[in-house]
């Protein structure tokens, strides 16, 4: 049953619920007619807990245009949203706050050809619903994604990634997206094996990506673990490249994935 008007909040349906690996779940819900997100902003999600709530932040994995919501989590030993997940199955009712927020836009951008996307574990999220947006191949000439995970085994939208050559709105731009996989625990199953600062650092991100990254034309947008983003922001800043915001225009868009 849908909460009430003035409440915050609406009450949805779990539509599926798939296991990756013991840590890492993707899961749909249902969305209401009046729900509107722009892609690279996150919902909260949340559950009743005791006498009140719990509530975390999770970016829009599917498209504006989607007829449902989905999501990426990745599940955290003894975490409150991460208890109910792994109890979560289709059927079951969750919690979804009436407002999408988040500044990782793209259009934010005023100028450049190239985007370069950085991120680690489910900081894609925001990147694969973005991707799924005509708006953005119009928009650069060059697209690149870099998704740095420990081991392989968690390269979960590697398929989804290559679907892009076959999805009926960006099929005819899907071949400007450079996709590099970077593992930093194994050594085996990517294309990159080091922390995404050292690679920036070292210039091997730019050669595999195929191109300079420069301030006149490329842009970064970052989204992950406090530690990468951090250290990539700093990285991004010794090479001269600059933080955007709304009245100065710079190269570097970013948020931390939780």
């Amino acid at each position: 049953m849908a909460a009430a008007p003035e409440a915050k909040y609406t009450e949805e349906t779990v539509l599926w619920v798939k296991r990756h690996t013991p840590k890492l779940i993707t899961f749909a819900i249902s969305r209401p007619e009046a729900y509107r997100f722009a892609a690279g902003q996150f919902s909260r999600l949340g559950f009743p807990d005791g006498e009140g709530f719990v509530w975390r932040a999770y970016s829009v994995v599917s498209a504006e245009y989607a007829d449902t919501l989905e999501y990426f989590a990745v599940l955290i030993p003894g975490g409150a949203m991460s208890e109910k997940f792994a109890a979560m199955k289709a059927g079951d009712t969750i919690l979804l706050d009436k407002a999408a927020t988040g500044f990782l836009l793209p259009e934010r951008f005023p100028d450049g050809s190239e985007l370069v996307m950085l991120c680690t574990g489910s900081g894609i999220a925001p990147f694969l619903s973005i991707l799924e947006q005509p708006e953005v191949w119009q928009r650069f000439e060059r697209l690149v994604l870099a998704h740095s995970v420990s081991h392989a085994n968690e390269l979960i939208f590697n398929g989804r990634i290559t679907a892009l050559q076959q999805h009926p709105l960006v099929a005819e731009h899907a071949a400007r997206l450079t996709f590099i996989p970077v593992l930093t625990r194994e050594t085996s199953g990517a294309t990159l094996y080091k922390r995404l600062p050292e690679l920036l650092k070292s210039g091997e991100l730019s050669t595999a990506a195929g191109f300079p990254f420069t301030r006149e034309h490329t842009r970064f947008m970052l989204c992950g673990n406090p530690a990468m983003v951090k250290d990539t922001f700093q990285t991004l800043l010794d090479a001269g490249f600059a933080m955007h915001r709304n009245r100065i225009p710079g190269q570097i868009l970013m948020e931390n994935g939780f």
